[in-house]
C-alpha cells in the first residue's frame, strides 16, 4: 500500500512535505515582501491551492491509467479537505508547537481558499479529461 501511493501520488507526497517544512522552521523577515499587500496570505493560498491542484493532477493521471473511477467523496477528501485540514494543523503546530512561529486564523483562512480553487481547477481538469476519452 504504501509504496503503491508512493508510486501514484509522488509530487503530491513531496509538496506535502515541503509545505510542512517550511511551515515550522524559521524563517527570517524578508524585507521585500513587507511591501506587498497581504504577501503571506498570497504565499498561503498559492502554497494550498498548489497542492490541491497537484492531487487533483495526480488523482485523474491515476485514474485513467488504472481505468477505476474514484468516487466523487474519495476526490473530495484528497483533492480538498486534506489540504485545508493540513493547513489548519499547521497553524495549530505552529502557534503552540513552535517557538519561532505563530498561527494565524486568517492563514488558515487563506490555506482552505487556495484549496478549493485547486479543487475548482482539478474538476476542471478532469471534466476536460473526461470529454476527450
Amino acid at each position: 500500500m504504501t509504496t503503491n501511493c508512493i508510486k501514484t501520488y509522488p509530487l503530491s507526497l513531496l509538496t506535502t512535505l515541503a509545505i510542512i517544512i517550511l511551515s515550522v522552521m524559521p524563517f527570517p523577515e524578508i524585507k521585500m515582501a513587507q511591501d506587498i499587500p497581504l504577501a503571506d496570505k498570497w504565499v498561503h493560498f498559492v502554497m494550498y491551492g498548489g497542492l490541491s491542484l497537484v492531487v487533483w493532477f495526480e488523482m485523474v493521471r491515476s485514474e485513467n491509467k488504472s481505468g477505476i473511477k474514484k468516487a466523487a467523496m474519495q476526490l473530495l477528501l484528497w483533492g480538498l479537505v486534506m489540504p485545508a485540514l493540513l493547513g489548519g494543523v499547521l497553524e495549530f503546530v505552529q502557534e503552540y508547537l513552535t517557538t519561532t512561529r505563530s498561527g494565524d486564523v486568517w492563514d488558515f483562512i487563506a490555506d482552505a481558499i487556495g484549496a478549493v480553487l485547486g479543487t475548482i481547477l482539478g474538476l476542471g481538469v478532469r471534466m476536460m479529461v473526461k470529454k476527450r476519452k
